[in-house]
């Protein structure tokens, strides 16, 4: 079977391409190709068998990208025109990172994408705050200058090797007053003669209480690396220096192996959250979350106001892998944070970690995000390397919903054809999995007995009725999307943040509903239920989403309100169903 049409036939876009509402712009003919791909993967259940069909020849039809994208907004991508430019290229979510930048700059990252969402309609456009989280950092050094720092050596004296202090009090933030220092050491005698003492500050009080000599400490992303040869007393570690570096100001720190008791929140983590509440952001990309009552805390902190922002916990430690199962019972969704989590676990075993989180969110029917250097070459080069690539392409393969670009779009000089990139290697490596087989997979992993919410979510996921769009009301849609069908999942919604979130779900299509909620004591629900679908209907005609007489699987409830999902119609899209013209 052809699972993709031809590069060489592909039918070019119609010449009014650009006055459609991006990005929903598509060859009707190209999406009757699409669907034939669709048919290619219902009819073989073997994984080797299907990836041993695939064709380097053959290309997908574009704009019909399930995985969606996150970009951060940087200085270089923060405007109107430059963040549409992203839409263009395929961005769906717009991130904030609150490591950086004051709240007026965080401000006007959000005034620009909801006015770059106003003047080019498409797609709803997501905005995102990625939390700070609770950090460890050292002190700031004399004049903020680098200290150089040389491992020891079996040819260093014993002494020499062992007077690298860390600290935990604040006398030794700074080694600008030597007499602190000295009046400091008085009360650790044996360290007082010895001239090549370097003391550094922590700010992580509880240091001493959680590590024991042998673990690792590592600076500045694992640049410089220590072991702890002795726990002194209740503010300071001996440690030894393991490679060549600098000690500088305000430098992460790491500590692999060991379980810390950092809060959930920092100060300037509430007072972010509340300013993200009170600019009706649509998730919160929670950083360092460590156990299920770290999400709690989040969630309190958001209060009723903020009910509606999906939390995202970003697992970035051994204890978030360790209490992953606890974690994805409190969360909205996960995401896998590479940078940090590979320096907290093994290099080597990050792999395995991403592939554990995203198969239990995968089996959970919760969101997952893959993130961090996907494509980091980008940030200064045109052409990214083979094995990032190749990174982006697995994660969906995985089965993660979004994948995130960084410093890619924040500060790279090739912002938008980052985007590009991921977009297409996205839809290129969601033609490569072969869909009955994770179907199948996710279905028999259900939990028994299943709800009728999730039986009534795999009923047109079955071959018969799978190659059609599926309109779909509120949370439904999220339940779809776990069963990961080949057709686009249209969610027709009258909540603006939901059609915003919905993003983070993998093949999940918004569209939000213009009319407003009407008085069920006086209207008809089901009648209400058929306006959406025909308006609906007719703009997925108008987009080229669907064609004239496609049968059209409809997954609704028989009242509002979640939970009531019961019911699954088969219904024509025919022209005169519209009625907005």
């Amino acid at each position: 079977p052809q699972f993709f049409h031809s590069s060489k036939s592909q039918l070019p876009l119609p010449p009014n391409q650009s006055s459609l509402p991006l990005p929903f712009s598509v060859d009707r003919e190209a999406f009757t190709m699409a669907a034939s791909n669709s048919l290619d993967h219902l009819s073989n259940r073997m994984k080797l068998e299907w990836h041993s069909k695939l064709n380097t020849e053959m290309v997908p039809a574009k704009n019909f990208r399930r995985t969606s994208i996150i970009g951060t907004i940087g200085p270089k991508t923060n405007s109107v025109e430059k963040i549409n430019a992203l839409r263009r290229s395929g961005l769906n979510v717009v991130r904030m990172n609150f490591s950086h930048g004051s709240y007026e700059y965080h401000q006007s990252v959000i005034d620009n994408a909801r006015e770059a969402a106003r003047v080019q309609t498409g797609r709803p456009l997501a905005i995102a705050l990625d939390t700070k989280g609770p950090e460890i950092r050292t002190g700031n050094t004399t004049d903020d200058k680098d200290i150089p720092i040389k491992p020891a050596t079996s040819s260093t004296s014993p002494l020499m090797r062992s007077t690298l202090l860390l600290a935990t009090t604040r006398t030794c933030e700074s080694s600008s007053d030597p007499r602190s220092i000295h009046k400091w050491l008085g009360r650790r005698p044996r360290f007082v003669e010895t001239n090549n003492v370097i003391v550094r500050y922590l700010d992580y009080k509880n240091i001493t209480k959680v590590i024991a000599p042998g673990k690792l400490i590592y600076v500045d992303d694992g640049i410089l690396s220590f072991q702890v040869l002795e726990v002194v007393d209740d503010k300071t570690l001996r440690v030894k220096c393991l490679n060549n570096g600098n000690i500088s100001s305000r430098k992460g720190v790491n500590l692999p192996g060991t379980d810390v008791d950092l809060p959930a929140l920092s100060e300037k983590d509430i007072s972010d959250l509340k300013f993200g509440v009170k600019n009706g952001v649509d998730m919160i990309f929670a950083s360092f979350i460590r156990r299920g009552s770290d999400i709690r805390h989040i969630r309190d902190v958001l209060g009723e106001e903020g009910r509606e922002i999906q939390i995202i916990a970003k697992i970035e430690n051994q204890q978030g892998v360790n209490n992953f199962d606890e974690i994805l019972e409190e969360t909205d969704g996960v995401m896998v944070a590479r940078g940090d989590l590979g320096i907290e676990i093994p290099a080597p075993k990050v792999f395995i970690a991403q592939k554990m989180m995203i198969a239990k969110c995968n089996i959970k029917g919760k969101p997952v995000i893959c993130a961090t250097q996907m494509l980091e070459s980008m940030t200064y080069n045109p052409r990214p390397t083979r094995a990032e690539v190749s990174d982006v392409a697995n994660a969906v393969l995985d089965g993660a919903d979004c994948v995130m670009l960084s410093g890619e779009t924040a500060k790279g000089s090739y912002p938008c054809e980052a985007v590009k990139m991921m977009s297409e290697t996205c839809l290129l490596a969601e033609v490569a999995i072969p869909h009955f087989n994770v179907f199948d997979e996710l279905r028999n992993l259900a939990p028994r007995p299943t709800d009728t919410v999730e039986s009534i979510a795999m009923l047109p996921l079955a071959p018969v009725l799978s190659l059609t769009p599926v309109p779909s009301f509120g949370n439904t849609a999220r339940l779809l999307s776990k069963y990961r069908p080949v057709c686009p999942i249209l969610m027709v919604t009258r909540n603006p943040r939901a059609s915003r979130y919905s993003h983070l779900y993998r093949g999940v299509w918004p569209f939000l509903f213009p009319e407003n909620k009407p008085d069920f004591n006086v209207k008809i629900w089901q009648e209400d239920v058929d306006r959406r679908l025909k308006w609906a209907i007719s703009h997925g005609i108008k987009l080229g989403i669907i064609n004239k007489g496609d049968n059209i699987v409809c997954v609704q409830g028989w009242r509002g309100g979640q939970g009531h999902t019961n019911t699954v119609r088969v219904v024509p899209a025919e022209e005169n169903l519209g009625l907005i013209e």
